[in-house]
């Protein structure tokens, strides 16, 4: 029972909502969501811990970089981020994907060698 409550709790707020949007499309860094939530590295990566406790993001080390993509390895959970990556639309993260758009533009390949 303490899965479905992390896991839900994670889903329960809005910023979270919108990482796991991001991931849908690709894996990416936190310098990335950062960039496109336009949020402070220390807030995005506690967003960040809470989802992968709850299950919800993996990590892949490449480097010293750290990406993170959706974790839909387990039948019930991959149904459960689908059933509610559907209900959330690219307008709802319109502004979220062109600053990404912005930043992957524009990057210093020093910081974030993506």
């Amino acid at each position: 029972m303490q899965k479905l409550i992390k896991f839900f709790h994670a889903l329960s707020d809005e910023t979270r909502l919108k990482i796991i949007k991001l991931l849908e499309k690709s894996e990416l860094c936190v310098c990335e969501i950062v960039a496109a939530l336009d949020m402070v590295q220390p807030k995005v990566s506690f967003h960040l811990g809470v989802l992968k406790e709850a299950g919800l993001v993996k990590i892949k080390r490449k480097g010293k970089w750290i990406l993170y993509s959706l974790d839909d390895s387990e039948l019930f959970k991959r149904f459960l981020i689908f059933t509610v990556l559907e209900k959330i639309s690219d307008e709802d993260i319109k502004k979220e994907i062109e600053r990404l758009r912005d930043f992957k533009q524009n990057q210093d390949p020093r910081y974030c060698p993506r």
